[in-house]
């Protein structure tokens, strides 16, 4: 047991998951891969309403105005809203990465999206979207349902592309992680790879011993060429760019079923409008997304990009030019074969009137309905394999793919 602890450790083994061979799983055609914006962000200055005045007296200084009316040429030195359509439009910051994606068909947005936890605890909330499991019930840490979804698939190659297997990829499946802005770094030398492997000979353990070192070894000759000597903790333009190029070249190159998670986004104080830390994060994520389908090549045709976060935040703007933790959110949904270019999922207007006890957008499009309608269109699950990824739940098909 302290010998497989210890090669767990190294991430030589997958660190969920029984005895048996590491992770080497023939690639399914169709691919996903889930991005978590761990923090909340402010989905109401991502997908701007812009047809609500109750948005712009609610936001006084951090309003995204509205687009300019026909006619009336756009300021640069004022950015304003992209008009998706007559109710919506987009925060600026994504005017060069994300915008054209949209125009292509290749970009949806589900707004009032989000879970029924009303805790407003980042960790709770993100523990319970990960897990996936009815809320009224006791929670199982050992069963996360993108793991779950890999027991599914058939042919289902997962990836975890953090420091530490996310709650999501826990469960019976093997799976991999590995951060990639540390790929490079080695813990091992060739000589200690050598004693590692001498130790196991002979053992049930030496096959997958051997395909651990294999699989890291593989990822990074993949990489070793594109890592820059910067370390990347928070998030950056220049950063996350990297970071989803090596993401798409792996997926294309035999993952199916991807995760990784990027953080910052809790904007209590001046979270700023079309500029400022808000519309910072915004651009840097966008442009690293808006690489992910030339890094992917052919295989871009065939992903699907899902954009989630824990929960909203509050609608009205708080004391200190910020926000605070909210309900309803936003989910983006990108790909290749998405039937984007839309504001899809049920909706309402954005007034007083509609907000979850006065304060958040409320949660109409509830998220494992909503992503076990996409997962049985792109994955052709069937009910019974769709209620072990998400039991009990009835899934929501929104024409995403």
């Amino acid at each position: 047991m302290q010998r497989r602890r210890l090669l767990q450790t190294l991430g030589l083994l997958p660190i969920a998951g029984g005895a048996g061979a590491l992770l080497a799983a023939p690639a399914a055609s169709s691919k996903l891969l889930v991005v978590f914006l761990r923090g909340a962000y402010d989905c109401c200055n991502l997908l701007v309403p812009t047809a609500s005045n109750f948005y712009y007296e609610s936001r006084p200084d951090i309003a995204i105005a509205r687009p300019p009316a026909a006619g009336v040429g756009a300021d640069p030195a004022n950015p304003t809203a992209i008009a998706l359509d007559a109710n919506w439009g987009l925060h600026p910051a994504l005017a060069g990465s994300l915008w054209p994606l949209y125009q292509k068909g290749e970009l949806a947005f589900v707004p009032f999206a989000g879970t029924d936890d009303t805790s407003r605890s980042h960790f709770e909330t993100q523990d319970g979207i990960e897990l996936g499991q009815p809320l009224d019930r006791r929670r199982d840490y050992r069963s996360g349902f993108l793991n779950r979804l890999a027991e599914v698939v058939n042919g289902a190659a997962p990836m975890a592309f953090t420091d530490q297997l996310p709650l999501s990829m826990q469960g019976r499946a093997q799976v991999p992680n590995m951060a990639l802005r540390s790929v490079g770094q080695s813990a091992l030398d060739a000589r200690q790879s050598r004693l590692i492997a001498d130790m196991y000979e002979d053992t049930p353990l030496a096959a997958p011993v051997q395909e651990g070192f294999a699989v890291r070894a593989n990822v990074a000759r993949q990489l070793s060429a594109e890592m820059d000597a910067a370390g990347r903790g928070a998030v950056s333009a220049r950063g996350f760019s990297a970071e989803a190029q090596r993401i798409g070249r792996l997926m294309a190159q035999g993952y199916n079923l991807g995760f990784v998670d990027v953080g910052g986004w809790d904007t209590h104080v001046n979270q700023g409008g079309a500029k400022g830390n808000l519309a910072t994060r915004l651009g840097n994520l966008g442009e690293g997304l808006a690489q992910l389908p030339a890094a992917m090549g052919p295989a871009w045709r065939d992903t699907t990009v899902v954009v989630i976060s824990e929960f909203g935040r509050t609608f009205r703007q708080n004391g200190n030019r910020g926000t605070d933790h909210g309900h309803g959110t936003v989910y983006w949904v990108l790909g290749g074969g998405v039937r984007g270019g839309k504001v899809l999922g049920e909706q309402v207007a954005v007034d007083q009137a509609h907000l979850f006890q006065n304060r958040d957008l409320p949660v109409l499009n509830e998220y494992r309905a909503v992503l076990g309608g996409l997962f049985a269109r792109q994955f052709g699950l069937r009910p019974a394999q769709l209620a072990k990824v998400f039991d009990g739940v009835a899934p929501r098909d929104l024409g995403l793919v």
